[in-house]
């Protein structure tokens, strides 16, 4: 949980509002806000364990007066100790009697807003691209993951932490250019109330000494667990929207596909394909996330989709962008112009046995007309799509159709709402989870579903005010390990 040391001699921080951890032992403890995770186990003698490894935590968000215990923070001390409750933790924990601990070994770590971190892929390779991040001018500045979402992991054995709403994290303390690129991702002159302008320039949107900081958020990120020295990356090629999260796959000839959902009302889903075969590129010495194409997603109305190329040589983004870095910078505004179809929050992603996607649509009470791909209006409780893809994923063409429409499972054995994580097994079994208020009164819960039939049982439900999130196993499946985020909705009394 929350405080818990990653070093000898951090002081355990357990939840008592009197005293709270400092800034710079934050730094050195599991941050806050749980939510998408990967088991990285321990290799010895050519096996993978099931008893040790490390463990890969996202930290999406922490309010102010969880985190603070105050409404505002009062100085850069309270500024630095919310964002370092924010990020990342890879653990190292073991399985002994049944019972898993943590290991204070040298793995352990925390990725927060103030991690050195790397750029790489297409928007770093021109100065123009490099303008857009501020890298001209700030080249070893470069620093920090925010509200980390959802995951992925990848088959050289890194983790792939996403970054959704980094827009809230943002405020103006004087004038600032509200632009349509900034307008289409949310910023805002209080953004969620953090008050991280107000004593760290660098969230400051009015801060001519920080311009295009926005711009260094909303990427997807990987890092490297068995690597502590190795700088985080943010992988440019995937492109820059509110990252839910990057589920991979081998495709044909052996290049990773990504499936990515941008959590938004009416925002999209994406498709990466790398440019090679992954063990190529990798044995070059290129990454095979910084090379490829990407794509959003259209569909028709007759169970066929078509997944459209954000590629300056495409005449309708060439009158829109300047060169292919603004494209990926600004991936929303480059699948407005060429007509994806706009979701109901798409959410996780997952690839299940037999080649079929699944994405999670939460729900989307402000439609107010449906298509067939989003077929209530409103969509108060959300719906699951699925789909599968040509050419062994790598195709643009795809076919299509509704999984489950969470609406018709009220007042049944199985009802749910609003799904959110989601992950198939290897039997194809699928693994659902859900955040926002339950149908019949219910707390956020876990299930899973018969991909065949739809038949669905419900594995555990969580308490009051919280998120079922983050699902990960070890290599026997034997454990499964769970999120239950911000219990009693950050007040720990109405659990």
């Amino acid at each position: 949980p929350w405080g818990t040391p990653l070093q000898p001699g951090i002081p355990e921080y357990t939840g008592d509002p009197t005293t709270r951890p400092t800034a710079a032992h934050q730094a050195d403890m599991i941050g806050i806000g749980h939510d998408g995770m990967w088991f990285f186990p321990e290799r010895a003698r050519g096996r993978q364990s099931s008893q040790s490894g490390i463990l890969c935590i996202n930290h999406e968000f922490g309010r102010n007066p969880h985190v603070l215990g105050k409404h505002s923070p009062e100085n850069l001390e309270d500024v630095r100790l919310s964002q370092h409750a924010h990020g990342v933790s890879l653990v190292e924990l073991e399985e002994r009697g049944g019972q898993w601990r943590v290991v204070h070994g040298p793995l352990n770590r925390r990725v927060h807003v103030n991690t050195p971190v790397a750029f790489s892929g297409p928007v770093v390779a021109s100065p123009a691209g490099r303008e857009l991040l501020d890298l001209n001018n700030r080249p070893h500045d470069a620093r920090g993951t925010v509200n980390n979402c959802s995951s992925g992991h990848t088959p050289w054995g890194t983790y792939l932490t996403c970054e959704e709403n980094f827009n809230g994290y943002f405020g103006a303390t004087g004038d600032w250019v509200a632009t349509e690129a900034r307008q289409r991702y949310g910023f805002s002159k209080n953004g969620f109330g953090y008050g991280w302008e107000k004593f760290d320039a660098r969230f400051d949107l009015s801060s001519q000494a920080f311009a295009n900081e926005d711009n260094r958020f909303g990427w997807v990120v990987e890092i490297d667990p068995q690597n502590p020295v190795a700088r985080p990356v943010k992988r440019t090629a995937l492109g820059r929207f509110k990252h839910e999260g990057a589920a991979l796959t081998e495709g044909k000839d052996g290049r990773v596909v990504v499936y990515m959902g941008d959590d938004q009302r009416f925002d999209y889903i994406y498709k990466f394909v790398s440019a090679e075969n992954w063990r190529t590129m990798r044995a070059r010495g290129a990454s095979p996330l910084d090379e490829g194409r990407l794509y959003a997603a259209r569909f028709n109305d007759d169970g066929s989709g078509e997944w459209l190329e954000l590629n300056i040589d495409n005449p309708r983004l060439a009158a829109r962008f300047a060169n292919q870095a603004e494209v990926l910078t600004y991936a929303r505004l480059a699948a407005d112009a060429l007509g994806a179809t706009p979701m109901d929050r798409p959410e996780w992603t997952c690839i299940a046995p037999d080649g079929r996607v699944y994405c999670t649509l939460t729900n989307n009470s402000a439609r107010s007309e449906a298509d067939a791909a989003n077929p209530l209006a409103p969509n108060p409780d959300g719906h699951i799509i699925r789909w599968r893809d040509s050419e062994q994923h790598t195709g643009t063409a795809f076919a299509w159709d509704i999984f489950l429409i969470a609406e018709s499972t009220h007042g049944t054995a199985d009802t749910f709402s609003d799904p959110d994580g989601i992950w198939a097994d290897p039997d194809g079994r699928l693994f659902i989870q859900t955040d926002g208020n339950q149908l019949d009164g219910l707390n956020n819960q876990l299930l899973v579903a018969d991909t065949g039939t739809g038949e669905l049982r419900r594995l555990l439900t969580g308490v009051s005010g919280d998120e079922i999130t983050g699902l990960a196993v070890t290599p026997d499946r034997r454990t499964l390990f769970c999120n239950t985020q911000h219990p009693g909705n950050g007040d720990p009394t109405r659990t």
